[in-house]
């Protein structure tokens, strides 16, 4: 099962030490410094601050938000909005270490929740430990603070071989224990690991959160702050019978603060189409799921309850961080942001609760930002990714930005806004190896442990313009997806030509999107998607140019010209040579597409890209 090596990496012996939340440390000391941003612009010691809230698998496809009253109201409705923000690895670690270098997972090589592929292990493994965006930040002049949860697979055992480097102060929540809602165990600096036993994680992460907060506020050191909250809520709650007994396990509902377990007693998931739909969708073991019967429904009703009543800590959480931001008079030179590191499904596509998968529930999460220059009720369309976020948070802190980084600072104000639809690309790239899973009671396993899918390794392809709506997946099984969300937003309905999609009748599908036959879409998506699971730094940013050296081709609909069909009818395509667990690069296939014109921009031929 996916989370018995989980657990057996996390290991039991060590007993957690019952300390007092006193000391403090720091790893970079370094003098502030004068930050030089374009090459030619100092940048005065008044730097803004930065909050960074991340939260658990919430979701935005399911309403959660409608339920969020004080966050809507402190952090999105006096800021910006970004409506098609999405993750590039819908699980926890590959996207939270993905958000903290910038950088895809295929270059970040940790693409699961614990060894050998993944987890605080392979985090450090892979060197990211000594490059990433705290110690980024304290070279560039900033106190920089880290409460919650950091990683999968970070425990009671392994916590100090070693420590995580780049923050002046910490106090991680650990394994085993991580989504234990009523005995969490928090360590706190270079101290042992301490329990709370008894008491709700969102409330113990509270009162350390603005513990943080007023040390960054009463530094004397003249340096701006950074400051990470990573609530668990509203993961499900982790149960272990045994202690001693790793086997023994299940996943079952978040567990709410008792003030909160009355509250919404009539909601439900939304019954939208692809709710328990009458005919299966999808590919590969999605496409096998039979309908849930009356009584999963209402437990399934009764886990989205208890994932909305675990928000609203969190809630009270991000109005006590902006009232001390007010009292303090810090509140007009702070960045706030609020995101989720993967979004939830509960329903959809026969689907029990969980994630991993890269329909709209699981790759499009809540994204909110309010900061100086940022003009409240803002909403931006401009397709925006995790791996966007280390970039813009350098440009907030007037650092220059690397050249490792995958992705491209979104746009703040009212002006990047308008430039930015004009120029940003339209496309993200998704990426997920291994398994998934299922959580909850109707998703468990004949062993009592949760439901595992295998060969769930898949690479695609999330595409909006003002002319196209599109997700393309190609699966190590060789299964294919399409679908056109401006008709089929509940991407119900494959557009894939293959013996194993359902009928389209009911949408009058042709073999057409639009004016474009769907084979030439196709081809064109493939290509661009081959080049996108091995890019890296502005590879990933500006992938057409990888294939149309010449500089002539942007977007899809510049691809689509006729006088390139049969350049992409010989294209390469993507595929696997066997299904993995993980990131081996001997799986990966094909790595490199044909480029047009050879290479020359002469448009005469096409040659291999080497």
């Amino acid at each position: 099962m996916r989370f018995l090596a989980f657990l057996a990496i996390a290991g039991l012996g060590q007993a957690i030490a019952d300390t007092n939340d006193t000391s403090s440390f720091t790893d970079h000391n370094d003098a502030d410094q004068q930050i030089i941003l374009d090459g030619d612009h100092s940048v005065s010691k008044d730097r803004p601050n930065i909050i960074f809230i991340l939260v658990d698998d919430q979701d935005l496809q399911m309403d959660s938000l409608n339920y969020t009253p004080r966050t809507m109201h402190h952090i999105a409705d006096q800021g910006a909005t970004y409506r098609n923000h999405f993750v590039t690895t819908a699980l926890c670690c590959p996207s939270r270490v993905s958000l903290w270098t910038g950088k895809q997972a295929h270059n970040t090589n940790v693409t699961e929740i614990y060894p050998p592929y993944g987890g605080y292990p392979k985090f450090v493994a892979e060197g990211h430990n000594d490059n990433w965006l705290p110690l980024w930040l304290q070279d560039g002049g900033y106190d920089t603070y880290y409460t919650g949860k950091l990683f999968n697979a970070h425990t009671v055992d392994n916590y100090h071989s070693p420590f995580a480097t780049g923050f002046n102060a910490s106090d991680f929540v650990l394994d085993p224990y991580t989504y234990q809602y009523l005995r969490p165990v928090y360590q706190r600096n270079h101290d042992s690991p301490r329990s709370y036993e008894g008491q709700h994680t969102v409330d113990v992460l509270a009162e350390k959160t603005l513990g943080f907060l007023d040390d960054a506020l009463a530094s004397d050191t003249d340096r701006p702050f950074f400051l990470a909250v990573a609530p668990v809520a509203p993961h499900s709650n982790l149960e272990m019978g045994d202690e001693n007994d790793t086997t023994t396990f299940r996943f079952s509902a978040p567990i709410p603060a008792t003030r909160h377990q009355h509250l919404f007693p009539d909601a439900i998931v939304p019954r939208t189409p692809h709710f328990n739909p009458d005919h299966p969708s999808g590919v590969s073991w999605i496409r096998t799921l039979p309908r849930q019967n009356e009584s999963s429904i209402a437990y399934n009703d009764e886990f989205y309850r208890n994932r909305l009543r675990a928000l609203q800590a969190v809630d009270e959480l991000v109005e006590d961080i902006v009232q001390r931001l007010e009292d303090a008079d810090a509140l007009q030179n702070t960045y706030l942001f609020y995101t989720s590191d993967n979004g939830y499904h509960i329903g959809q596509h026969r689907l029990h609760p969980g994630k991993e998968c890269g329909f709209e529930e699981d790759i499009c999460v809540p994204m909110f930002v309010r900061g100086p220059g940022i003009s409240p009720g803002m909403e931006v369309t401009s397709v925006t990714t995790h791996i966007d976020l280390a970039p813009t948070i350098f440009r907030i802190a007037g650092l220059p930005l690397k050249e490792e980084f995958d992705g491209l600072a979104i746009p703040l104000t009212e002006t990047d806004i308008q430039q930015d639809e004009l120029s940003r690309h339209e496309h993200v790239n998704v990426e997920y190896w291994g398994k998934a899973g299922f959580e909850g009671v109707f998703g468990q396993a004949p062993d009592g442990g949760p439901t595992t899918f295998y060969n769930n390794t898949y690479k695609a392809l999330r595409l909006i313009s003002p002319d196209f709506n599109l997700y393309y997946s190609v699966w190590c099984s060789h299964e294919h997806q399409l679908y056109d969300l401006t008709r089929d937003p509940y991407q119900l309905h494959n557009l894939y030509p293959a013996p194993n999609t359902i009928p389209t009748t009911d949408l009058n599908a042709t073999s057409y999107i639009g004016p474009y036959p769907i084979s030439h879409i196709i081809s064109r998506l493939d290509a661009l998607l081959l080049v996108l699971k091995s890019c890296q730094g502005s590879t990933c940013i500006y992938p057409w140019k990888e294939l149309h050296p010449a500089g002539d081709v942007h977007s899809l609909r510049d691809a689509l010209e006729g006088r390139f069909d049969h350049f992409y009818a010989d294209q390469v395509k993507v595929q696997f040579g066997w299904c993995e667990l993980g990131y081996l690069l001997e799986a990966e296939g094909v790595q490199y597409p044909l480029v047009y014109g050879g290479g020359n921009g002469d448009g005469l031929g096409w040659s291999e890209w080497v």
